[in-house]
C-alpha cells in the first residue's frame, strides 16, 4: 500500500491500550503498518496506541490502517494548524499545505471580521482562521451532507455556522456584500489526474472534494464569477492552486473584477491566488 505522508505528527501517549502488566503492543503495531507500506509506521503506531482506548479497539484501527484506510478516518481527527480536528468517513482530510491559506487570510482579517469557509470539507479551515483572529463572525459551507455534519463539530466550537448547499446558494443572503475574508478550498486537481492520486484519496475522500473538471478550475470560475457580489468593500477570496494554475486563476479573478496577487511557500509546497475587491470597507461597519 502506497501511504502519503500524513498531516498528523506523533504526541506524547497519554493512555494505552495495553494494561501495565500486559507486553507493550507497540513493536506488533509498528510490523503490520511496515508490512502495510506505511512510510511512517513508527509516528502512526504512537498515534494509534495513544488514542485506542482498548486492546480490541486498537486492533480494529490497526486492521482499518492496514486495509488503507486514510490514518485520520481510522484516528477520528487530523492536526491542522496546531489544532485537532474532527475527521469523519468519507470526508476530505485537511492538508497541511492548507496551512499557507489559513496564514494568508490571517493576515487579512481584522478581529471582528465576517468570514466564509467555502467548500469547507471539515471546516478546519475556518475554525483555524477563528483561532488565530478573535471574534471572527464565522460561516462555513459545503455541498457534502458528510463533510456538513463533520465541520459542525469543528466550526461550532470555534462559535460558527455550517450550511449545505452548493457553494453561494446554502449561504445566507444578508452575507451579501458583507464578506470580508472568502476562503475557498475549491477542488482542482484535473479530472484526468484524479487517478493518479494516492489510493487513500481517490478511494476514501468525496470525488466533489477532488474532481476539477478538465483543466481543474471548473469550480474555480463559477466561484470568482459568484465572489464579487458577496465580498465587502476591500474584502478578499482566497484559493489554494496548483503552481502551474496559478496564472490562469489570477486572470480568472481579474476578470471578475477583483485585483489578484499569487503568494507561494516552498516549505508547504502550496500556492495561494488571493483577490480582493476594489474599495474600502466602511469604518462603522
Amino acid at each position: 500500500m502506497s501511504v502519503r505522508p500524513s498531516p498528523v505528527s506523533a504526541s506524547p501517549a497519554s493512555r494505552t491500550a495495553a494494561s501495565p502488566a500486559s507486553p507493550s503492543p507497540r513493536p506488533a503495531v509498528i510490523a503490520r503498518l511496515r508490512a502495510a507500506g506505511c512510510v511512517f509506521a513508527e509516528d502512526e503506531a504512537e498515534l494509534l496506541l495513544s488514542t485506542a482506548r482498548t486492546p480490541a479497539e486498537l486492533a480494529a484501527m490497526v486492521r482499518r490502517r492496514t486495509d488503507g484506510l486514510p490514518l485520520e478516518h481510522v484516528l477520528g481527527w487530523a492536526e491542522f494548524c496546531g489544532l485537532r480536528m474532527t475527521v469523519g468517513p468519507g470526508v476530505f482530510v485537511p492538508r497541511r499545505r492548507s496551512e499557507l491559506l489559513v496564514r494568508q487570510a490571517a493576515a487579512l482579517a481584522a478581529p471582528g471580521a465576517v468570514a466564509v469557509d467555502l467548500c469547507c470539507g471539515s471546516g478546519a479551515l475556518g475554525a483555524a482562521l477563528a483561532a488565530r483572529v478573535p471574534g471572527v463572525a464565522l460561516h462555513a459551507a459545503d455541498i457534502d451532507p458528510a463533510a456538513v455534519r463533520c465541520a459542525r463539530a469543528n466550526v461550532a466550537a470555534a462559535g460558527g455556522l455550517v450550511h449545505e448547499g452548493d457553494l453561494f446558494t446554502a449561504l445566507p443572503a444578508a452575507l451579501r456584500s458583507r464578506i470580508d475574508v472568502l476562503l475557498a478550498n475549491v477542488p482542482y486537481v484535473p479530472s484526468e489526474e484524479v487517478g493518479l492520486l494516492p489510493p487513500e484519496a481517490r478511494e476514501h475522500e468525496p470525488l466533489v472534494a477532488l474532481d476539477g473538471g478538465t483543466d481543474g478550475l471548473d469550480v474555480l470560475r463559477r466561484v470568482t464569477a459568484a465572489a464579487p457580489a458577496w465580498l465587502a468593500p476591500g474584502g478578499s477570496l482566497l484559493v489554494e492552486t496548483s503552481e502551474r494554475q496559478a496564472d490562469r486563476a489570477a486572470a480568472l479573478f481579474a476578470g471578475g473584477g477583483l485585483t489578484p496577487r499569487s503568494v507561494t511557500s516552498d516549505e508547504l509546497y502550496a500556492t495561494v491566488v488571493i483577490g480582493t475587491r476594489p474599495g474600502r470597507r466602511p469604518a462603522d461597519r
